[in-house]
């Protein structure tokens, strides 16, 4: 996975005896510069990109003093929870009993509150006589967690997550793996105390562990999606692999909705993972199958999403959300959601709501947006915003209206674009007249930092003996652990 500047994303991570941070292990990345295709490695946070927020960075040949993984291990205990799930949940228990007046919650904290700590909170807001019906909705109780570059916690508008809802049950599915969709597990959660014939369940893996307060340990799971780390261990392993395990053959579906400025590489290392977790739950029945999964995500990712699971393929269904200035209807919101749901179900399955100006094309055997229509040449609905694409015979390809075709790129782009610099050098090599994604030195780096990763592998299964729970200490130096 390349990201811009030249930093790339490698195959390991790092851990220690506490985990090297507060969001589990660390993510090997790569650094490259004009000229030096080999770069050199590092360990960076897995959920934070701003320095800011997390600070951890370490060569992945660097030699670690014992002082300062001391210091490390002190940030990672002063940065632990207040309480456990399981004291969450016992929290809770007592919450409810209380009378109506002395429930209160505090928005600074955002922690609920048992009345012998209110005077820890008295100088704090908070809200009073929290009602039952707001405990069951923790995503309206709870501050979403906006920093684009950490959590970007942007929730589904109600008008999403019910076609989500629906979506899932008209296809069959009674179980649904929700990794980053706290108001989706939410409307499950709350439709089936409710609704007695309503069969759903769902598990919640999130990063936000402030929904521990809410859900039991068999409907939340604290997990980070960017290094596959369950926060609760192997417990929380087995919880989730309990929920995979299929019930009187009941089908189970996972649904993501990770940030997206999340490095699509890591994301579709954990999501693998948890799909060979489902896979081994019964192996026999699932034979060569995958799991059936939607990911959400904005359709100028597409590509690079198609490079991890090639069997996805991009509805046009336009996501919305509440809470995010652009993603959403209305006059404040973009006319267009660039939000997607890709899937690894066949396209004709996905009925999408015609009342909302979809319709179904019978050539490409799938629903479509109203603007978007079918293209003679190129075979195939081709826009991906929602707009009426147009066919460029020099592209040989569809492309955004607005679009036009320049001779010195070479290629379509808007009309009053910057061209690009012919003559200038590859990221890589430093050589003119082609880019760093098609450079051949590139390829032969790439085979070589595998036949590294192949011998690296090899050494680490000689050592697996001394390895326990995936980290080794050695004279102060922190060993890669392969994700």
């Amino acid at each position: 996975m390349v990201c811009a500047g030249g930093l790339t994303l490698a195959v390991s991570r790092v851990s220690s005896r506490n985990d090297v941070l507060p969001s589990g292990p660390a993510l090997l990345f790569v650094k490259t510069s004009q000229g030096n295709e080999e770069g050199r490695r590092f360990y960076a946070c897995s959920a934070c990109r701003d320095r800011k927020d997390c600070n951890f960075f370490q060569w992945e040949d660097e030699k670690v003093s014992e002082t300062r993984l001391a210091a490390r291990e002190e940030y990672n205990r002063n940065h632990q929870p207040s309480f456990t799930h399981r004291q969450n949940m016992e929290r809770y228990k007592n919450f409810v009993l209380l009378p109506l007046p002395k429930r209160r919650f505090c928005q600074e904290c955002q922690q609920l509150l048992l009345p012998a700590e209110w005077e820890k909170h008295s100088d704090h807001q908070c809200l009073c006589d929290i009602s039952i019906a707001q405990l069951k909705s923790p995503t309206q109780l709870l501050f979403p967690l906006e920093n684009k570059k950490t959590n970007a916690q942007y929730l589904f508008a109600d008008r999403s997550c019910q076609f989500l809802l629906d979506l899932i049950t008209d296809l069959g599915f009674r179980r649904v793996l929700a990794v980053g969709t706290p108001r989706l597990h939410e409307m499950i959660q709350s439709k089936a105390s409710q609704e007695e014939d309503f069969r759903v369940r769902s598990l919640l893996l999130d990063i936000d562990f402030r929904y521990s307060q809410f859900y039991p340990e068999d409907e939340f799971c604290h997990y980070n999606m960017f290094n596959h780390h369950f926060f609760g261990g192997e417990a929380a392993r087995e919880n989730c692999r309990k929920f995979l395990h299929q019930d009187n053959g009941e089908r189970v579906i996972m649904v993501t909705d990770p940030p997206f400025g999340g490095l699509v590489g890591a994301l579709a290392s954990s999501f693998k993972k948890l799909m060979a977790m489902w896979k081994e739950t019964e192996e026999d029945a699932h034979n060569n199958q995958e799991m059936p999964m939607f990911w959400i995500f904005p359709y100028f990712f597409e590509a690079r999403i198609l490079e991890s699971f090639p069997s996805f393929s991009m509805m046009d269904y336009q996501v919305d959300y509440d809470n995010h200035a652009l993603y959403k209807h209305g006059k404040t919101g973009r006319r267009q959601s660039p939000v997607r749901i890709f899937t690894n179900l066949t396209p004709s399955m996905i009925v999408l709501p015609v009342e909302e100006g979809y319709r179904f094309c019978s050539i490409c055997q799938r629903y479509v947006s109203s603007g978007n229509q079918h293209c003679e040449i190129c075979n195939s609905c081709t826009s991906k915003d929602g707009r009426q694409w147009k066919h460029c015979v020099l592209c040989k390809k569809c492309v955004k209206p607005s679009w036009f075709h320049c001779d010195n790129c070479n290629c379509c782009a808007l009309q009053n674009h910057t061209c690009a610099k012919t003559d200038a050098g590859c990221f890589v090599c430093g050589k003119p007249g082609h880019k760093r994604s098609t450079c051949p030195r590139l390829s032969h780096t790439r085979a070589a930092c595998q036949a590294d990763e192949k011998l690296r592998q090899k050494t680490l299964k000689r050592r697996e003996s001394a390895v326990k729970d995936g980290a080794l200490l050695r004279g102060g130096v922190l060993d890669a652990m392969v994700l």
